[in-house]
């Protein structure tokens, strides 16, 4: 038999995404996509099993597809649909106790992916330039998604040392971003005005959800020759953004407030519900956060096709102009140095977008 693996979290984007695209190897045999909810996307192929991951059914799953693969995508910072935060951390620490739990005892199961974040590292403001994979961070993170994917790497970490005999791949992906992407962060530069914490510039990397479809297909089968997936692998595009240059080429303008007001203004929006505001994020814009990339080149093998700027520039495009266009604020800018008052009668230069 073919290669059968068992996906969770299909109901999202990325999860459908991921299922619609291994369904096209031919190494594949079978795909098995796992959620509570049924996904309003297709599957193409693949057999949709409605299923809590918080429920002891998953054993029962493993041995009935003998699934040789389990690609764990359901660890996410946003509920699907009505649900609340609560849910979503049960489904993140509780659902993955438990399909590790179901993993253990299956005799067929011989790969296992994690989807993480590198919100692992939190955000403090006497972190280290540049995280790698074994820096441990200065401030464990104290709630919200990054306590959870710290938790949830720790019952992985366990899972491995009880079956060394599975390949387990962790992937720490930093903000995922491009068209579709669903994220609090996507939904914070959707703002018409974007609030930033007055006197902080913080320094961000996008992965764009192009590059974690091929990631996760990686590592998701046997390595190439003279690569290695099985570990703990920071992902991201090459280079970084300051806030500042990201809010410029959205066209957004920004309102600094001091930290008071801007955590009124996250709570206010957390009730209506525009974006999740949330505290870790809220120190990610304060005082950011890099990763290193050189495990993934070297060791994964995997070079990102689009950079950080690249990826938030397919993400700005998919979101539309913002109040303040980059193009038209670089023609005014034209324009008011072209006046002989202020540019001393010198012709026009194109400005610097």
């Amino acid at each position: 038999m073919g290669k059968v693996v068992l996906v969770t979290g299909v109901a999202r984007q990325l999860g459908g995404r991921f299922v619609r695209r291994i369904q096209r190897d031919p190494e594949v045999d079978r795909v098995v996509a796992v959620d509570a909810v049924a996904p309003e996307h297709h599957l193409g192929g693949a057999d949709f099993v409605r299923a809590d991951i918080r429920q002891p059914t998953l054993a029962r799953l493993l041995a009935e597809h003998s699934v040789d693969t389990v690609v764990h995508l359901d660890v996410t910072a946003t509920p699907l649909g009505g649900g609340s935060r609560t849910s979503v951390k049960e489904t993140n620490v509780i659902g993955t106790m438990q399909l590790l739990g179901a993993c253990q005892k299956s005799p067929t199961v011989k790969r296992l992916v994690v989807k993480s974040s590198t919100n692992v590292y939190g955000s403090a403001p006497r972190d280290p330039a540049v995280f790698t994979e074994t820096t441990p961070p200065k401030s464990l993170p104290s709630g919200g998604f990054a306590k959870d994917t710290v938790e949830v790497e720790g019952y992985v970490r366990g899972f491995a040392r009880r079956r060394p005999d599975v390949a387990v791949c962790v992937l720490r992906f930093a903000n995922i971003l491009g068209p579709g992407a669903d994220t609090p962060l996507a939904a914070y530069f959707s703002l018409p005005v974007l609030p930033t914490v007055l006197g902080y510039d913080p320094r961000l990397q996008f992965v764009h959800e192009d590059d974690v479809i091929d990631v996760l297909r990686i590592a998701s089968y046997e390595p190439e020759r003279g690569t290695l997936n099985s570990g703990t692998f920071n992902i991201t595009g090459d280079g970084v953004l300051l806030l500042s240059q990201c809010a410029r080429r959205l066209g957004r303008p920004t309102v600094p407030l001091l930290m008071p007001a801007i955590s009124w203004v996250g709570s206010a929006l957390r009730t209506v519900g525009m974006t999740d505001f949330s505290p870790e994020q809220l120190r990610l814009l304060t005082h950011g956060r890099v990763v290193a990339t050189n495990q993934m080149r070297e060791t994964l093998g995997y070079r990102p096709r689009f950079t950080t700027a690249e990826a938030f520039a397919d993400f700005a495009r998919s979101r539309g102009p913002g109040l303040l266009p980059p193009e038209a604020l670089a023609g005014a800018v034209d324009r008011i140095a072209a006046l002989p008052a202020l540019g001393g009668g010198h012709p026009p230069t194109q400005s610097a977008n």
